[in-house]
C-alpha cells in the first residue's frame, strides 16, 4: 500500500500545468488533494461575495475533475494552521506539499504550517507555481529586486519558460477508513456563508470554461488585442481571464505556451504585437506579485515617502458617489455600475476611476483598492495594490504624476458612448458628445435620474498638483 503524500491547494484550483500537485503525483500515486476555507481569509471585510463564489464554483469543478480520475478532493474547514498538519497526522501522510504565494498573510500561514508539520515528523515543500519564474530568479545586475516594469520585463521575456505540466491521469483512491479519518466537508454554497451573489460571472467557474476561454481568445481576439485592449465597449478587448488566474483554475504555462503557439502562427506585424502586448499583460501580473513579494510593506501603505503623509481630504459623501457611481462623470459612473453590477470592470476604466478617486477626488488610494477588493471577481492582492499605487502616484512609477481627464479618456476609448450607454440607461438617449463630455445641461437633466459632475476635473487637478508639489517640497 501507497503511502499517502498530501496536495494542500490554495489559488491553483485545477490539476492540469500544476508544479506542485506534479510533484506529489511523482512522490507517491496515493496524493490526496485537500482544501481548507479559511475563517482569517472569509471573514475579512474586504472579502468579495462574487470573488468567494467563483472560487466556490471552481472548488466543485476541481473535485469533478479529481473524481474523473478515482480521486476527491477533500474539504476542510478552520484555521489551515492547524487543520493541514492534523489532517496529514491523520492520514499517515509523510509528506505535505503545496504552491508558495507572495501574500504576506500566505507566507505567514505558510511557514506557521511548515513548522507545525516538522514538529510531527512530517516533511513539507512549496513549490512556484503561480508566476513562472521565482521571486529571486529575475533580479536587476546587482541582485536586487526590480522596481521598474520596463527592464523587468527585458530580463524576464529571457529566462525560458516551462512548458505546461501534464494532468496527472490517475488517482489512487483513499479507503473508506481513511475518508472517515479525513473528516471532509462539503463544498458549501455561498448563502451557507452568510453571503450572497446575484450578478454572475463574466467566466463560468472550473478549468474547462478557462481552458476554451483561451483558445477562443487566441483564435479570434489575441491578434488584435494591442489595438482592442483600451475600448471597454468591445468584447475582443479582453481575455476575461483574470478571475481565473487569480484562482488558478488555469495555469500561466498553459496561457503562455498558448499565445508563443499563436504567434509563430502569425503572419502579420499587427498580429504578432497583439500576441505581444498580452504576453507583456502576463508579465505586468508577474511583475506585482515579485514586487509584492520583495517588498510586502506595500500591502500597507504606499512606496513613495512623500505619499506617506499625504493630506487626502478623505470626503464620506463624495467617496460614496464614486461607489454607487453617482459622480456626474459618465465614464467613471459607467465604470463603477460595472463593478456593482458584474464584480469586473475593465483595465483602463480601472485606471480612470481610480485616478478620478485619488485626483480629482482627491480620496486615499486605500479607500478605492479596499472597494475594489469588496466587488471584484479577479480581486488579487497584488495587481489591485499594484494598479491602486500606479493611479495614485504613490507606487514605484518612474513617472509617477498621471492625471486622467475623464472626458478625454471617453473620447479617445468609448468615442460613440458605447459602454456609457450600455451601463448608463438613464442617459443613453443623449446624444455622443454630451455623453462623452458630461456636460449636460439643466434642460436635459429634467426628465433623468442623473446628477450634475461633484467635482470640476480642472480645478481639482490644479489643487492635487499643488498638494503634491508642497509633500515632494517638504
Amino acid at each position: 500500500m501507497n503511502t499517502p503524500v498530501l496536495f494542500w491547494h490554495r489559488n491553483d484550483l485545477r490539476i492540469v500545468d500544476n508544479v506542485g500537485l506534479t510533484a506529489a503525483v511523482a512522490r507517491s500515486p496515493k496524493t490526496v488533494a485537500v482544501f481548507c476555507l479559511d475563517p482569517a481569509i472569509l471573514e475579512r471585510d474586504d472579502v468579495a461575495p462574487a470573488r468567494v463564489d467563483y472560487m466556490l464554483g471552481c472548488l466543485r469543478s476541481l473535485r469533478n475533475d479529481y473524481q474523473d480520475r478515482g480521486g476527491d478532493l477533500l474539504m476542510l474547514q478552520g484555521d489551515p494552521t492547524q487543520e493541514i498538519p492534523a489532517l496529514a497526522e491523520r492520514l499517515g501522510a509523510t509528506h505535505v506539499m503545496w504552491n508558495w504565494d507572495v501574500e504576506p498573510y500566505a507566507r505567514s500561514r505558510d511557514r506557521q504550517v511548515l513548522e507545525a508539520l516538522t514538529e510531527k515528523g512530517i516533511q513539507g515543500k512549496g513549490h512556484w507555481d503561480r508566476i513562472m519564474h521565482a521571486p529571486d530568479a529575475v533580479m536587476t545586475g546587482s541582485g536586487t529586486p526590480y522596481k521598474v516594469y520596463s527592464p523587468f520585463w527585458k530580463n524576464w521575456r529571457s529566462h525560458s519558460k516551462a512548458d505546461p505540466y501534464p494532468a496527472p491521469e490517475q488517482f489512487e483512491s483513499l479507503t473508506a477508513a481513511e475518508l472517515e479519518t479525513a473528516n471532509s466537508e462539503t463544498i458549501p454554497q455561498l448563502r451557507s456563508l452568510d453571503m450572497t451573489w446575484d450578478g454572475g460571472f463574466i467566466l463560468d467557474p472550473g478549468t474547462q470554461s478557462a481552458v476554451d476561454t483561451l483558445d477562443s481568445f487566441c483564435t479570434q481576439s489575441i491578434e488584435a488585442y494591442d489595438g482592442d485592449r483600451n475600448f471597454p465597449a468591445l468584447e475582443t478587448g479582453t481575455s476575461k481571464l483574470s478571475a481565473a488566474l487569480k484562482f488558478g483554475a488555469i495555469g500561466i504555462r498553459q496561457c503562455w505556451a498558448a499565445a508563443e503557439d499563436m504567434g509563430n502562427q502569425s503572419r502579420s506585424d499587427e498580429g504578432r504585437a497583439g500576441v505581444t502586448t498580452w504576453q507583456q499583460e502576463l508579465a505586468w501580473r508577474e511583475f506585482y506579485q515579485h514586487v509584492m513579494y520583495h517588498f510586502p510593506e506595500l500591502a500597507d501603505g504606499p512606496y513613495r515617502d512623500q505619499m506617506k503623509n499625504f493630506p487626502w481630504e478623505n470626503d464620506e459623501e463624495k467617496f460614496e458617489a464614486w461607489c454607487e457611481g453617482r459622480t456626474g462623470y459618465p465614464i467613471v459612473d459607467a465604470a463603477m455600475r460595472q463593478l456593482n453590477e458584474i464584480g469586473w470592470m475593465h483595465n483602463r476604466c480601472r485606471m480612470i476611476v481610480a485616478s478620478f478617486l485619488t485626483k480629482d477626488l482627491i480620496i486615499d488610494w486605500r479607500w478605492g483598492e479596499k472597494y475594489f477588493m469588496q466587488n471584484l471577481i479577479d480581486g488579487d492582492l497584488s495587481a489591485n495594490n499594484g494598479g491602486w499605487q500606479w493611479s495614485a502616484s504613490s507606487g514605484m512609477d518612474p513617472k509617477p504624476l498621471r492625471i486622467f481627464n475623464p472626458a478625454s479618456q471617453a473620447k479617445k476609448y468609448d468615442p460613440d458612448g458605447d459602454y456609457i450607454r450600455q451601463w448608463l440607461p438613464e442617459i443613453r438617449t443623449l446624444d455622443t458628445g454630451t455623453l462623452i463630455s458630461g456636460n449636460i445641461t439643466p434642460m436635459e437633466r429634467q426628465g433623468i435620474d442623473y446628477p450634475g459632475a461633484i467635482v470640476d476635473h480642472k480645478i481639482q487637478q490644479n489643487r492635487f498638483k499643488q498638494i503634491y508639489k508642497a509633500q515632494r517640497e517638504s
